[in-house]
């Protein structure tokens, strides 16, 4: 059955390939991005199931001013894909409070700005899906990547609560964990690096960017591929809280889950037996 995608940052990378995966498989698509002109391009021109929305995910007038012209066009939004971000790569010392915080600000912050735009929609339907793009640093701490995290894991915690909030009206919320895929997140336009530079770190930084600038293009996963794959998730009648996507990914998953068992089990004698003497 067709149905309506909102899919932010579909100018490129993992956006698009989504974008042009829906409109392949029948859907109608409001694919957003800050340049309507380059989606419009990246995705073959004007289409009659497609719209092309300005939008900066920061911004949340012109959250709510893309869902109300998706609204208006399709009448309805089943499915919101919150895929936009960007990279803030180094060393938490070397990065300036700015980039933290931009860095938050964008892969935090912005898509609560969008499903905050979207959920009246989907509450007044009493249906919906709202899936939003983590990482493999949204759940296994990763090396150069503290500001990525930090707004990952944000998101983590952001989606999980959210699926309590909004499962009552019907709407079923994803957490998608990718592992590393050829997408462009590292490319120059998505990839920002420390602004500052300290002498205890200076060789590791330097070694570490190279290394993260060689992976470019060469990651092992096909984004084409877990494009498709999101669409057979969203079809799902309950479709998972987490969708972890990519052999490495499901590895790395798998290895903190048992890692958190054990930390457990070790915290358990000292960590039991706090309560008041009194409580029941």
């Amino acid at each position: 059955m067709s149905k309506v995608f909102f899919i932010t940052g579909a100018g490129r990378g993992l956006g698009a390939d989504i974008a042009r995966r829906a409109l392949a498989a029948g859907h109608q698509v409001i694919a957003t991005g800050r340049r309507p002109e380059r989606v419009l391009e990246v995705l073959g021109g004007e289409q009659d199931n497609l719209l092309a929305a300005l939008l900066d995910i920061t911004d949340p007038e012109a959250a709510e001013r893309a869902v109300q012209d998706a609204v208006d066009r399709f009448g309805r939004i089943d499915v919101l894909i919150n895929n936009a971000a960007n990279f803030y790569a180094g060393f938490f010392e070397e990065l300036s409070d700015a980039q933290v915080r931009s860095q938050i600000e964008t892969n935090l912050f912005g898509p609560m700005n969008v499903t905050r735009a979207v959920l009246p929609i989907m509450r007044a339907q009493r249906s919906g899906h709202v899936m939003t793009v983590s990482s493999l640093a949204g759940v296994v701490g990763v090396d150069f990547c503290v500001a990525y995290s930090a707004a990952k894991f944000g998101v983590e915690g952001f989606m999980e609560v959210l699926h309590h909030d909004v499962a009552p009206f019907g709407i079923h919320t994803t957490i998608v964990e990718p592992g590393f895929f050829r997408t462009e997140l590292l490319v120059d336009a998505s990839t920002s690096y420390a602004d500052g530079s300290i002498d205890d770190y200076a060789e590791r930084t330097a070694a570490t960017k190279k290394q993260w600038e060689s992976m470019n293009g060469q990651q092992t996963g096909d984004p084409v591929k877990l494009a498709d794959a999101l669409l057979r998730v969203t079809d799902l009648d309950q479709p998972p809280l987490r969708f972890v996507a990519g052999d490495d990914c499901l590895e790395a998953v798998q290895s903190k889950a048992k890692d958190l068992l054990a930390q457990v089990e070790a915290s358990r004698e000292l960590g039991s037996g706090l309560a008041y003497a009194d409580a029941a």
